[in-house]
């Protein structure tokens, strides 16, 4: 699965218990319900969760700034900048805890992230610690575990590549596999750093909003014109300029994949380069008791600010008058209504189910046929004895093992993430949690009767087991306390190019679309830029920050004009 994706975004908030009218408002947690690191903290974690919030009121609620439909990364950030700039904010979620993809369950002990555990944004420096930014608007930190690693890479021809979190290290190590391609490597993975360094020195808040885009080019000229010449072009694209040895550039491939989920050819330079150097930059961090408790903490600053959030609170549309969303209603019938509507929801979803199909303007419609489906997940839980893994085993790890044409195929490569290596807390005394992810096609699984598909599931799993026992943990099978397997029918949509994907406003007044279906994509750290972007210009569009009309039709001509050059 992407990194950006599951690393791609909870000290944290209390969880919040369903009412017995089916609703819940207010915090969702205290802080830390998921542990701090200890078998003490995991304990006092279950405890926390316990702790019920008083029940929803049944009406719907009054006029609010904005309403967030969905709790995932990308809408809590969004909801909680808001809530930080003085915006009455009302997040609506249909689960019982916030975070989307980004969440948690339990199983007998074992706290299993529903992502993936590789997270970056916690850093202390720079522009991109954007998950930092997120909790320190509404006055909340996590503690965090540095990961020395970002993932150990099991490729065919035997090779075995470690990223290390230093970079000197990790060139170093590609070098040696790779000696007559050092100046290559350098001017690529340099130019990565050209293109991070550029958006690293800029303030991120909106790409839309015309007078915050003008400040920006003038105090950073250079940096934005460099941005600009990148934005149109391929990882895979640069690497060849560089690169001649098919094997290294298949590596950069998979660097690519587990960004994007495709090739290098086909992922945007940009993207690879934020995740590619921030890796190094501020490294990986993984927040002490899970990654649920990102949301969770967002939600309990949102609620400290003087919002809302409430659970188990199903949206099935949204409510438009003369063309302008005002509100959202419920599965329930209840209404709430705002100045803005912001969707959490994919944008497929969005257009597709919260809106009308009539009322879907033809700018959407043309957008829904530029893409096609990514590949969707089969996701694998399981809870194994310790002993089975080495002691020096690294934490997330990808495996391809013998054709690098299996790279972009169905249960062709894996992921795997083992977060207990970090945080001891999140499985029972001497177990570790790991969590395998592998691509799967839709098509394979649609049709089936639920036996059928419980048994190929089943059998899937095993083999990837098996694969993974024979590659790198002997005995790994007979280890196995608990095991589940997940398989998650993505609505993404493959985005060839950064600059054809939308920003958060689209062409019906007042409705804003957020989270990984929006620009820039992919990933937690994608996902809160999603969030902080939308915020900005949700704040400038209701009068909370300033904004200048007169520039605002001619740069978002441009960035339209951009977009179609690539």
């Amino acid at each position: 699965m992407p990194l950006l994706l599951l690393a791609a975004a909870r000290p944290c908030a209390p969880l919040l218990a369903p009412s017995a009218a089916g609703a819940v408002v207010g915090r969702p947690s205290t802080a830390r319900p998921l542990g701090r690191g200890t078998r003490r903290g995991a304990s006092a974690a279950v405890a926390a969760e316990k702790t019920v919030v008083k029940a929803a009121e049944e009406e719907g609620g009054g006029e609010y700034d904005a309403i967030v439909v969905g709790s995932g990364i990308g809408g809590m950030v969004a909801a909680t900048q808001l809530a930080a700039k003085g915006a009455r904010v009302l997040v609506l979620e249909k689960y019982v805890i916030p975070g989307g993809s980004s969440g948690y369950y339990r199983r007998d002990g074992f706290t299993f992230d529903v992502g993936s555990s590789v997270m970056f944004g916690f850093s202390d420096k720079g522009n991109l610690n954007l998950i930092t930014q997120a909790l320190e608007a509404v006055g909340h930190k996590m503690e965090v575990i540095p990961d020395p690693s970002t993932v150990h890479f099991h490729l065919p021809g035997d090779l075995s590549v470690l990223v290390h979190r230093e970079y000197d290290d990790f060139v170093t190590e590609l070098v040696n596999k790779f000696p007559h391609e050092k100046e290559g490597i350098l001017k690529f993975y340099g130019t990565c750093w050209k293109i991070f360094n550029s958006l690293n020195s800029l303030e991120l808040k909106s790409l839309e909003e015309p007078l915050y885009l003008f400040g920006q080019f003038f105090q950073k000229p250079l940096e934005c014109l460099t941005l600009a010449y990148y934005l149109p072009q391929n990882a895979g694209d640069i690497a060849r300029k560089f690169i001649k040895d098919q094997q290294l550039l298949s590596f950069i491939d998979a660097e690519c994949f587990i960004v994007s989920t495709v090739n290098a050819l086909q992922t945007p330079m940009i993207n690879a380069s934020m995740v590619l150097c921030d890796r190094h930059f501020g490294g990986i961090n993984y927040p002490v008791g899970g990654v649920g408790g990102i949301a969770m903490s967002l939600a309990d600053g949102l609620v400290d600010k003087g919002s809302e959030i409430r659970y188990k609170a199903n949206v099935t549309n949204v409510i438009l008058e003369n063309g302008k969303a005002v509100g959202v209603r419920l599965s329930n019938g209840k209404e709430f209504f705002a100045k803005t509507v912001i969707s959490n929801a994919t944008r497929w979803d969005t257009f597709g189910k919260l809106l009308k199909v009539e009322e879907l303007p033809e700018e959407e419609k043309n957008f829904q046929k530029n893409y096609v489906k990514a590949p969707s997940f089969l996701s694998i839980h399981m809870g194994v004895k310790a002993s089975v893994l080495p002691a020096d085993t690294d934490c997330h790890h990808f495996v391809l093992e013998d054709d690098w044409a299996n790279l972009e195929k169905p249960y062709g490569s894996i992921f795997l993430s083992i977060p207990t290596v970090l945080d001891p807390s999140l499985a029972p005394e001497g177990h570790h949690i790991l969590h395998i992810f592998t691509t799967a096609g839709i098509e394979d699984w649609e049709g089936l009767s639920r036996k059928d598909y419980e048994k190929k599931k089943e059998l899937v799993a095993t083999e990837i087991i098996k694969r993974l026992e024979n590659k790198l943990f002997p005995g790994l099978q007979d280890s196995i306390v608990l095991k589940e397997a997940h398989q998650k029918h993505t609505e993404d949509f493959l985005r060839e190019m950064m600059v054809h994907m939308d920003p958060c406003h689209g062409s019906i007044d007042g409705l804003y679309c957020v989270g990984d279906s929006c620009f820039p994509g992919q990933g937690v750290i994608a996902v809160a830029f999603s969030g902080i972007m939308c915020a900005h210009r949700v704040a400038a569009d209701i009068g909370l920050e300033q904004r200048s009309p007169v520039l605002d039709a001619g740069l978002l001509g441009l960035l339209r004009w951009l977009r179609t050059l690539a």
